[in-house]
């Protein structure tokens, strides 16, 4: 049965239901804590209008917490479960809704990445230092996006937002020997933006498994973007991320490459019709130095057209996608490239109170044949501080290169993973509160499982879970809390899936006081279980994590700050290696900072 009976979700829900105790007392106009995203319905919409369930972390979040990996971001957010072989760099992956960690798309200022071998993106190369904005989507996304969106998408945003001149330097250390640079210039007009900036991390890491050698990650990154809009209407413009570097793990080491690269043209045809065209191209590369040494490049170039129609209050989309992936590595894999033809169309109406979005795509690849996917999403907002919604869609996961053609491993005949995904929920945002509640359920077919040196996968399992979150902000306050609860079972043996942690919670709260900013974040997880090659079943414990952080203005554009994170030094694990010993992580670790902004 389907239980929540972790204390801290209760909590969650009495931080839920807490503003409808005070929405009388809220301005109606207020729209502060409902953002402007554009991920879950591929165009500008607030997060209450998306009828989705999305989790925004902006760039005030980010300077305040000041994460050294991308993950720390995502870590026990509402329905991710992040799951690491040890910290600082090191495999990362990414559980949304009780999904497969590659059935989650990963968007870098629109640019998909991912590797076409292992299936899923390389998280742990982004670096959190280059990015302004966080927007995190659950539930099905196929019908927009096509292969992977099965348990939602994930975009990080380089580009500025701010008007004007601006610019900072930055420098960091820490203990493990950890070290921080960081610059860049961003400038913003009317109808100009630019930007450019670079950091270098590095640190000599600490151990992956008990008792083991410390296990370093350097990391140097650049951004690159710059779009004009001309006096006709005309837009155009370029993004481009790279981050390069070396990482460590028990048995070996890797250098890696993560970039992304896209160029954009936008055409008002009518009043009410403009036509965008998007080409973009995205690499993983991989070089490992071990006892299975080798190199696993993969590339994936796209091209993107989209029609935006308006007529009134209603907005339709048509278009069309081409994308070839292609593998260059020292293992001779039958295959070595692929391509998929796309096209979708999506329908905005609005009728008074009432939302109705529709969403139809067609995807054909050379690999596995033909995939249609839909979506559907019904809202009412109920007054002008509530609004309902409930949406359902269809969803799949392409097979990877090493699913397919790895020598003595692969299936050529593997068939996609399939779902069917439901989703309710109920909103409320006030002057200086919001909540959110969903619930949700996904029927899947043959989705894939994370194991030790064997490809398996689930005939059927049914994932279905709770997602409660609400937000603050007054006086100097900024409060943020979630909580989940989840089942995800193999329908066929009732087990919980692996990797996956069922209960989870978060809290960040930060209080400014004058040039003083003091913050804490609290999270907490249940346990989950990893399935090991030729041991079978082993369970990790929940764990607990404190983490501490405060910062100061030293002088006109001079802050310094400090982040401890698990203060109490607690040892936990997310994983386990092939052999039954725990991938912990590091420990109790600070970072301190220095850092100018300078603005025109």
């Amino acid at each position: 049965m389907f239980r929540v009976q972790c204390p801290v979700l209760l909590a969650g829900v009495s931080l839920a239901a807490l503003p409808l105790a005070v929405s009388a007392q809220s301005a109606p106009e207020s729209d502060a804590l409902d953002p402007i995203v554009v991920t879950a319905t591929l165009g500008p919409k607030t997060v209450g209008e998306s009828l989705s369930s999305v989790t925004v972390v902006d760039e005030e979040d980010i300077r305040r917490q000041q994460p050294t990996e991308f993950r720390e971001l995502m870590e026990s957010q509402p329905g991710v479960t992040v799951s690491q072989n040890g910290s600082f760099g090191k495999q990362t992956g990414v559980f949304m809704r009780g999904h497969a960690s590659d059935a989650t798309v990963l968007l870098v200022d629109g640019v998909r990445i991912r590797s076409a071998t292992v299936g899923g993106p390389a998280w742990q190369f982004l670096p959190p230092q280059l990015v302004n904005r966080v927007e995190i989507v659950r539930g099905s996304r196929s019908s927009l996006y096509g292969a992977d969106a099965v348990g939602g998408v994930i975009q990080a945003f380089t580009l500025p937002r701010s008007q004007g001149n601006r610019g900072w330097v930055e420098a960091g250390a820490g203990n493990f020997d950890s070290q921080q640079y960081g610059g860049g210039f961003s400038s913003v007009t009317d109808q100009t933006r630019v930007t450019i900036g670079a950091n270098y991390f590095r640190t000599d890491g600490a151990p992956v498994i008990e008792g083991g050698d410390d296990k370093g990650y350097d990391n140097t990154s650049g951004v690159a973007s710059a779009s004009h809009t001309f006096d006709n209407g005309v837009s155009a413009g370029f993004s481009f991320l790279s981050a390069k570097g070396n990482t460590e793990y028990e048995g070996g080491e890797e250098d890696f490459r993560f970039q992304t690269a896209g160029a954009n043209v936008e055409v008002p045809v009518t009043a009410n019709w403009r036509t965008s065209f998007h080409v973009a191209d995205s690499r993983d590369e991989l070089e490992d130095f071990s006892a299975f040494s080798g190199v696993f490049n993969t590339r994936t170039r796209s091209s993107r057209i989209e029609n935006w129609l308006t007529a009134g209050t209603h907005e339709f989309v048509l278009g069309a996608e081409y994308l070839v992936d292609k593998v260059e590595s020292t293992t001779a894999y039958e295959e070595s490239s692929r391509s998929n033809e796309a096209f979708f169309g999506q329908a905005l109406l609005n009728f008074g109170r009432t939302d109705l979005h529709l969403s139809l795509r067609s995807d054909d690849n050379e690999a596995y044949g033909t995939e249609e996917t839909w979506g559907a999403a019904v809202g009412y907002k109920l007054d002008a501080h509530h609004r309902v919604r409930a949406n359902a869609g269809t969803s799949f996961k392409a097979p990877s290169f090493n699913d397919l053609y790895f020598p003595g491993f692969g299936n050529p005949d593997l068939e996609p993973e399939e779902a069917t995904s439901y989703e309710t929920g109920i909103e409320g945002r006030y002057t200086n509160w919001f909540w959110d509640v969903a619930v949700y359920q996904s029927d899947v077919e043959d989705l894939s499982l994370p194991t030790q040196n064997q490809a398996t996968s689930v005939p059927e399992a049914r994932l279905r879970g709770v997602e409660l979150s609400t937000g603050w902000q007054q006086d100097g306050w900024h409060l943020k809390a979630v909580a989940s609860a989840g089942d995800f079972e193999d329908k066929e043996t009732g087990q919980q899936l692996a990797r996956r942690a069922e209960r989870s919670a978060r809290l960040d709260l930060d209080k400014q006081v004058e040039t003083w900013n003091f913050g804490t974040t609290v999270r907490a997880e249940s346990h989950r279980y990893d399935d090991l090659f030729m041991i079978g079943r082993e369970r990790i414990p929940g764990f607990v994590v404190w983490d501490l952080r405060a910062s100061k203005v030293l002088s006109p554009g001079w802050r310094a700050s400090l982040t401890v994170d698990n203060v109490l030094d607690n040892e936990y694990a997310t994983a386990k290696r092939f052999d039954n010993t725990d991938f912990i992580a590091a420990g109790r670790t600070f970072m301190a900072t220095v850092r100018y902004d300078f603005q025109q």
